[in-house]
């Protein structure tokens, strides 16, 4: 039996246009070895490793007529050389050469002819430090095991571990007549499946909103929310196909500091962090900002319990917060996002994985890609960024002997929105990946600063 893609998965490919590719990527700067690391080397910690993850030597194969939607098959033809590629700044290259170099790589649709995946290995960082891009596709993700080839690569430790070697031969692809049996097959057991396909495609976010309200219990707050409209800002404009990147980075220390002394948790820390940022950002534009003003995000949090850690898979809400941005207190900024949280985390006022799994099978990935899928289908404008905040390990990994110093995660654009902002904890630290539109935020690295600015102010308060 061949392997179909879902409903939401085939949606993706539906949707993606050339100004929202719809790839989640990631940037991880590396300090190689006393030996060196270089491009073979990569090469082939990529064939150890790739078997760990079948779906990379996998592409799609469309149904004649779209009877049905279409399969994963694999690649006969597969060439890890041509997904992982060589790249280099003029030494030394600068953090904001290697920005630029995101941002163009970021904006560029995957080859749907070949498994949907890119890494480049970027050499000639000062420091003679490396960097490792990645871009991989949300249809390639099927949101049980949540793994992807930049995770297998890495180690614990500075030698890398043994993997079992494994010889692969490609099955033989399905033929016309076969796709074309197995669609009637499937149409005839299944009658709903084209609607489902067509309707996960094209449904209006009025409808989603509805139904998500009414999957998580019909509560009134989560109506209103839903049925207001996200605030007019400078960032929800039309967007183009080129990105510009931003980072910024910060010490979990100090998220614990402040979390200590004025409650929440770390995540509320994070948010009230972005809130100050954009707060400053819109009062540089010369924006009008009140005391009520607020910005919508979606924030993807993580919902698993202790006992269920250890299992495979991602259980996430994803809340609709607004934040206050027109707040001129850092302490209250964070009560007010601390507050909002817990509110919803109480209720139950979620746009969750349990409500999306009922409108046709969401699954999502990772958080990062929970924030991506869910903006990706909106029609209708129920929020003006998206927040994602994915806790790391807090000890060094290693790629080939490399050990990676930092990791800033890259989260696609929806229509209209010109940011999204990417969080994750690694090794004591706290890294931003600031996607942004290249015409909507020329100053996307304005926000990258004042993010640490608005940070620095909630430590301020502790001392």
């Amino acid at each position: 039996m061949t392997d179909r893609l879902s409903a939401l998965d085939v949606s993706f490919l539906y949707m993606e246009e050339p100004t929202t590719p719809m790839h989640v990527g990631g940037l991880a700067v590396f300090q190689p070895p006393s030996e060196g690391f270089d491009y073979d080397r990569l090469v082939r910690l990529i064939e150890d490793r790739i078997g760990l993850v079948p779906r990379y030597r996998q592409k799609i194969r469309w149904v004649p007529g779209n009877l049905a939607n279409p399969v994963w098959i694999d690649d006969a033809d597969f060439d890890v050389a041509f997904h992982v590629r060589r790249s280099a700044l003029p030494r030394p290259g600068s953090d904001q050469q290697l920005r630029e170099l995101v941002s163009r790589l970021m904006s560029r649709r995957l080859d749907r002819s070949r498994p949907l995946w890119e890494m480049y290995l970027v050499e000639g960082l000062e420091g003679g430090r490396i960097a490792v891009i990645s871009k991989t596709h949300h249809a390639m993700v099927d949101g049980v095991s949540a793994v992807d080839i930049g995770q297998v690569i890495l180690d614990v430790t500075p030698t890398p571990r043994d993997v079992a070697d494994e010889l692969w031969m490609p099955t033989p692809p399905p033929g016309t007549i076969g796709l074309v049996t197995d669609a009637v097959t499937e149409l005839v057991r299944r009658p709903t499946a084209v609607v489902d396909t067509v309707r996960m495609g094209v449904l209006d976010i009025r409808n989603t909103a509805g139904k998500v309200v009414g999957a998580v219990g019909g509560l009134a707050a989560a109506a209103r929310v839903a049925a207001r409209p996200a605030p007019a800002t400078p960032m929800n404009v039309p967007i183009g196909e080129q990105r510009r990147f931003g980072v910024a980075r910060t010490d979990l220390d100090d998220y614990k500091r402040v979390r200590k002394a004025h409650g929440g948790t770390v995540n509320d820390v994070v948010l009230a962090t972005v809130s100050g940022a954009l707060r400053a950002w819109l009062l540089s534009r010369g924006e009008a900002v009140g005391p009520s003003s607020t910005m919508r995000a979606l924030v993807p949090v993580s919902v698993r319990t202790s006992a269920e850690r250890g299992e495979a898979g991602n259980r996430v809400s994803s809340y609709l917060v607004d934040l206050p941005v027109g707040e001129p207190d850092p302490v209250v900024r964070l009560s007010q996002v601390s507050f909002a949280m817990k509110a919803h985390q109480e209720s139950g006022q979620s746009v969750g994985a349990d409500a999306l799994i009922a409108l046709g099978g969401f699954a999502p990935p990772t958080l990062h890609s929970l924030g991506a899928r869910t903006a990706s289908r909106s029609t209708r404008r129920l929020f003006n960024l998206v927040v994602t905040n994915v806790p790391g390990p807090q000890f060094p990994l290693y790629a080939g002997g490399a050990q990676m110093l930092e990791l800033f995660p890259v989260v696609p654009l929806a229509r209209s929105q010109g940011l999204s902002i990417g969080v994750t904890s690694y090794n004591g630290g706290v890294y931003y990946g600031l996607n942004a539109d290249r015409d909507a935020l020329p100053d996307v690295d304005v926000i990258g600063a004042l993010l640490e600015e608005s940070l620095t102010e909630l430590v301020d308060t502790v001392r």
